[in-house]
C-alpha cells in the first residue's frame, strides 16, 4: 500500500519525508484538487430558485486558500472587519463578502467599516446595538441590510461550544426582538433582503432541516422583503472512519422542496444562501510531525512530536478526533487509523506534542485525559500525520505559546506540484511588536 487514506482524500505518504525534508517540521499540508471538488460539490447542491455559496473564511484564511475557494465561484462569509481586509489584501473585492460579526465597530475601525460597505459589503446585523449604529448610515447610503436571527434553537452538534443557535449562545439578534429591530426598521424606510441562521457547526442533519422550516416561518411573518434566506454552514465532515458526512444532495432537496411551497403559499422565490466552511477545506489538510521522543510511564508509552496543540487546538477544545498515521523516515507508510492498516501488530501510544500542558494531545476524553492511539510501531525520527485538519486548526490555534513559531504551510497543486504558500515564523517575529522599556 503506498497511499495514506484520510476521510474522502487521499495522500502518498511517500511525499511525506520529501515536504519534512524541504520545509522541516511541523508543518501544515493542504490539497487543492479536494478544496475545489468540495466547492464544485456544493455549488450543484440541489435548489429551487438559485443557489448563492459562500465560505465561511474563519475555518482557514490563509491567502492562497481563499484565492482557490473564490476562484471557484464561493463568496466570502467574514467574522471580523479584519477578516474582510485581509481578503480584500488578497485581492478580493467586498462585492463578495458579507460581515457577520460580533464586533460593535467605532471610531477609525468603524470608518473603514462604512468604506467597505460603500465599496459592496453585506452587512449582516446580529445585535440591537449594531442596527442602532448601521441604521442611520444605511438610510443615507440607501442600503439594504441582511440580519441574522438567533432562533433559540440547538444545532444538535457533538460539541456546546460549537453550537450557536441554543439559549446559551449570543449570536444574532434573539427571536423576541425581531419585531422591535422590523419595526425601527420600517419606520426608517429600511429592507432586510436577506435573512440569515446559522445554528452551529458539525450539528445532526435532522436539526439543519427543521432550521429550514422555523427559518421559513420567520421570513413569512417578519421579513417581506427578504429575497434570500441563508441557512448557515455547520455541515458535518466524516474525519474518522464511522463517522457521518452531511449528504449534501439530500439536504438540497429538502430545502428546494421547502422553499417550493413557501412560493406556492405566498408567491415568493427566494434564493438559497449556504456558508459552509469545514465542509470545504477540513479534509484537504494535514499536520506533518516528526517523532522527537518516546517515554515509558507505568502507565502509558509516550510518542513526543514536534506539533501539537499550538498548531492544532480542536481536540484539546472539543474533544475531537483526527486520523493518526505513521509514516516511516523512507516514506512507507507504516499505519493509517482511517483505513485500520499496520505494518505488523498495532501498539497503543499516546501521541503528545511540546507544550508545557498535560493537554497537549491528539486524542483525549471528555475528562481531558489522554487517550492512547493504535499505531504502527514508530522510532525517532519516523513522521506522525494528523489528517482532518484543513479547518479550525492555523486558524484557531493559539501560535507562540511557550514561543513557538507558527509553522509554514505547503499546497499540493493540480498537477502534483508542491508550494510553499506560508513560510515558517522566524524568531525575531516573536517579539516585533515588543518595546524595550525603561525600567
Amino acid at each position: 500500500m503506498t497511499q495514506n487514506h484520510f476521510g474522502p482524500t487521499r495522500l502518498d505518504a511517500a511525499l511525506v519525508p520529501l515536504i519534512a525534508q524541504k520545509w522541516g517540521t511541523p508543518v501544515y499540508l493542504h490539497d487543492r484538487a479536494f478544496i475545489e471538488q468540495s466547492c464544485d460539490q456544493l455549488l450543484n447542491m440541489p435548489n429551487a430558485f438559485g443557489l448563492h455559496v459562500r465560505y465561511a473564511m474563519k475555518a482557514n484564511s490563509d491567502r492562497t486558500v481563499l484565492r482557490v475557494v473564490t476562484g471557484k465561484g464561493l463568496d466570502l462569509d467574514c467574522s471580523s472587519v479584519d477578516e474582510a481586509a485581509r481578503a480584500h489584501s488578497a485581492g478580493i473585492p467586498y462585492d463578495r463578502m458579507m460581515l457577520t460579526t460580533q464586533e460593535v465597530p467605532l471610531g477609525q475601525e468603524r470608518e473603514e467599516l462604512e468604506g467597505m460597505i460603500r465599496n459592496g459589503l453585506k452587512y449582516n446585523v446580529c445585535s440591537l446595538t449594531q442596527y442602532r449604529l448601521i441604521a442611520d448610515f444605511a438610510k443615507q447610503a440607501g442600503i439594504d441590510l441582511s440580519i441574522r436571527v438567533h432562533p433559540g434553537a440547538s444545532g444538535g452538534g457533538e460539541s456546546q461550544t460549537r453550537d450557536t443557535g441554543s439559549e446559551y449562545s449570543c449570536f444574532g439578534v434573539h427571536l423576541n426582538d425581531i419585531p422591535t429591530v422590523v419595526e425601527m426598521a420600517r419606520d426608517k424606510g429600511l429592507r432586510f433582503t436577506q435573512v440569515h441562521v446559522h445554528i452551529g457547526s458539525g450539528g445532526d442533519p435532522e436539526k439543519w432541516r427543521e432550521n429550514i422550516d422555523r427559518e421559513l416561518g420567520f421570513v413569512r411573518s417578519y421579513f417581506p422583503d427578504a429575497g434570500t434566506v441563508s441557512f448557515g454552514g455547520g455541515l458535518k465532515v466524516a474525519r474518522m472512519p464511522g463517522e457521518k458526512q452531511a449528504d449534501i444532495n439530500e439536504l438540497g432537496t429538502y430545502a428546494a422542496a421547502r422553499l417550493k411551497e413557501f412560493k406556492e403559499q405566498t408567491g415568493r422565490a427566494l434564493r438559497m444562501e449556504i456558508e459552509p466552511g469545514t465542509f470545504v477545506v477540513a479534509n484537504s489538510g494535514y499536520i506533518i510531525t516528526r517523532v522527537m521522543d518516546k517515554k515509558l510511564t507505568n502507565e502509558m508509552n509516550f510518542l513526543l512530536v514536534d506539533g501539537g496543540m499550538e498548531l492544532l487546538s480542536r481536540p484539546l477544545l472539543y474533544g475531537s478526533e483526527h486520523p493518526i498515521s505513521i509514516v516511516g523516515q523512507d516514506g512507507t507508510l507504516r499505519s493509517s487509523e482511517y483505513d485500520s492498516y499496520s505494518v505488523g501488530t498495532a501498539t497503543p501510544y499516546g501521541i503528545v506534542g511540546r507544550c508545557c500542558e498535560s493537554g497537549d494531545s491528539v486524542r483525549l476524553d471528555n475528562e481531558g485525559t489522554i487517550v492512547p492511539v493504535q499505531v504502527a510501531e514508530a522510532e525517532i525520527g519516523d513522521y506522525v500525520v494528523i489528517g482532518g485538519t484543513g479547518a479550525y486548526s492555523e486558524s484557531m490555534s493559539p501560535e507562540n505559546y511557550n514561543s513557538h513559531r507558527k509553522a509554514p504551510a505547503v499546497m499540493k497543486m493540480k498537477d502534483a506540484e508542491l508550494v510553499l504558500i506560508r513560510k515558517r515564523q522566524v524568531r525575531e517575529q516573536l517579539v516585533q511588536n515588543e518595546l524595550d522599556v525603561d525600567l
